[in-house]
């Protein structure tokens, strides 16, 4: 059973942003085999690749838990027209316990076994991550491209349900602002008006903020790896850490998802992070006829996880 999208809904830029976010996840998750993450260490000849744009070796390239928590996301959409916290607690437990192998990081493991059974223990158990601070990590920035699709019409909408959206895992408010600005910047890209100021103007104040706007002010002729380097790019997993480096190169390249994707992994970090959340963005506008086909060939399939809306 779906609801019927609200007149201001946009099913349509939703699928492309989904379909968009778990192709840059499946691509960018192909480049984690070649370095080494907690240190940051990259091989020079991994760089070449990039810059050279040889795609990724692997017949198939499956999509992470960053995919598999949007499409979740996004069934609650079709479903309701909005973002019910219960219902989406349900969800992502329903997500994780098909298959908690797609890469769920500590947090994840240790709150969405208790919410399958329970899902409105969100309310209490997501405050009491990382000795009761809330994540502040880069998980609700990851999945939310395609709500700031869907309710693209309306700005102050998609601030509000992405911040309901994200406090159902992560309580901290740097975690919130992080999938506020990704949002945002999705709805933005539909209209084609994605800028990184405007994006900065809307997003909650705090190190994610503050990180936007560093970001407004690098020129897009910087080079990927040292945009990188000065705004993060995920390796610590936080929102600060990895959404302004994505939304970055997102606004770099508006109008072309490969380019973006390219550009993004140039950063490495945690690749198939930030790769999906520029494609989301990205995707939110051009659609599928903006995906490479052979790249779309090579990535695992949606199938039966996308509702029809």
């Amino acid at each position: 059973m779906t609801a019927d999208p609200a007149p201001s809904a946009d099913p349509r830029a939703a699928r492309d942003s989904l379909e968009a976010l778990a192709l840059g996840d499946a691509f960018g998750e192909r480049w984690f085999p070649l370095f080494r993450f907690r240190e940051g260490l990259v091989p020079e000849d991994a760089y070449a690749d990039v810059h050279a744009r040889r795609l990724p070796a692997g017949p198939l390239w499956p999509w992470t838990d960053d995919t598999a928590l949007a499409l979740a996301l996004h069934r609650v959409l079709v479903a309701h027209g909005r973002v019910d916290q219960d219902r989406l607690a349900a969800c992502f437990a329903l997500a994780y316990d098909a298959d908690p192998g797609r890469g769920y990081g500590h947090g994840m493991h240790t709150l969405l076994p208790g919410l399958l059974a329970r899902p409105a223990d969100w309310r209490t158990l997501a405050p009491t991550l990382f000795e009761g601070g809330g994540s502040l990590g880069n998980g609700a920035a990851m999945r939310v491209a395609p709500l700031g699709a869907w309710f693209s019409a309306d700005l102050e909408l998609v601030a509000a349900q992405a911040e309901l959206s994200a406090a159902v895992t992560h309580a901290h408010p740097q975690g919130v602002a992080g999938a506020v600005a990704v949002a945002v910047a999705a709805a933005l890209s539909v209209r084609g008006e994605l800028s990184l100021g405007e994006v900065a103007a809307r997003t909650p104040a705090g190190e994610v903020r503050e990180g936007l706007l560093r970001a407004d002010g690098l020129p897009f002729a910087t080079p990927p790896r040292e945009a990188a380097a000065l705004l993060g790019n995920g390796r610590r997993i936080r929102a600060d850490d990895t959404v302004p480096f994505a939304v970055w190169t997102a606004a770099r390249h508006p109008s072309s998802l490969e380019d973006a994707l390219w550009a993004t992994a140039g950063g490495f970090g945690d690749v198939d992070t930030t790769c999906a959340i520029t494609g989301g963005i990205v995707g939110a506008r051009v659609g599928v006829r903006g995906m490479p086909g052979e790249w779309l060939e090579r990535r695992e399939g949606l199938g039966e996880h996308v509702p029809r809306a």
